[in-house]
């Protein structure tokens, strides 16, 4: 009950807030291979405790299940665990929620089942993830200083923001208005100041958004993406973390199954063969 209670919490306000989705943005897809990477896994974990779990809890996740992605007990808690916690404890917020309301007007949301709680129609919940974790760019505009292409007007920050490093981010939205169709091209410098110019579109084409970047240092940027992965991978095995277990238990299942079946049709044949 308590789980459901934490995705119907999170499907309503994610992200510290209710999410207002850039229609039309393109959720980039999760490179599904670092789910069964461990060294991926446990690299997500370590950026998890040293910058999420500041703000946001995992009160379903016990770190003692980290131990499912290759980690001892010696290991979590010489490395992840920050303060007095032991390993059999849930991984708390070390932000008090009353500090949260009086910095943000409202508590960050626990991300126990985030990967769950952000798939949609449209969408997978890592898909997302991913998207809006590399999304940020910056907005001088924004009380934070920040925005996102998959969340607009976020009121969270950019924690990761000195390990990506500086970009310029160019927005280009296609619309139809009373004039005609236009194309709205709004630039963002590394400092968040935005440059927009217009201009008329020919045709009726469909309304569109493409969001492009360019960073500073494409290599810092490419390393970037690389732990967001990573992170994201760790967020969705802490959604479900018996998932690997349960898949590799079900094949010896089905396996068992199987045998029995064909033991138990050659059974069925031999007593019945010589029943006249």
């Amino acid at each position: 009950m308590k789980r459901l209670l934490v995705v119907l919490a999170l499907v309503a306000a994610s992200a510290w807030g209710v999410v207002a989705r850039a229609e039309g943005v393109h959720m980039d897809p999760f490179p599904e291979a670092r789910l069964k990477d461990y060294a991926s896994l446990q690299s997500g974990a370590r950026l998890f405790s040293n910058y999420c779990l500041s703000c946001h809890g995992a009160s379903l996740m016990r770190w003692n299940r980290l131990q499912d992605i290759g980690l001892d007990d010696k290991e979590i808690k010489d490395f992840l665990i920050f303060g007095t916690q032991k390993v059999g404890d849930v991984m708390t917020v070390a932000m008090r929620p009353a500090d949260a309301k009086v910095w943000f007007g409202k508590a960050p949301p626990d991300l126990s089942v985030i990967a769950r709680a952000r798939t949609s129609e449209e969408y997978s919940g890592r898909d997302y993830l991913y998207t809006f974790l590399r999304g940020f760019y910056r907005d001088a505009s924004s009380p934070t200083g920040w925005n996102n292409i998959a969340s607009a007007n976020i009121a969270m920050p950019h924690v990761l923001w000195e390990r990506q490093g500086p970009r310029e981010t160019t927005i280009e939205r296609v619309g139809h208005t009373e004039k005609g169709t236009l194309r709205t091209t709004t630039v963002y410098d590394a400092n968040g100041i935005a440059t927009t110019t217009t201009a008329p579109v020919e045709g009726h084409g469909g309304e569109s958004v493409d969001v492009s970047f360019k960073p500073a240092d494409a290599a810092q940027a490419r390393q970037f993406d690389s732990e967001v992965a990573d992170l994201v991978a760790y967020l969705v095995f802490m959604t479900d973390p018996s998932a690997e277990t349960r898949v590799r238990i079900g094949v010896w299942v089905l396996l068992f199954v199987g045998v029995l079946a064909v033991c138990t049709g050659w059974l069925n044949r031999t007593y019945w063969r010589d029943i006249h």
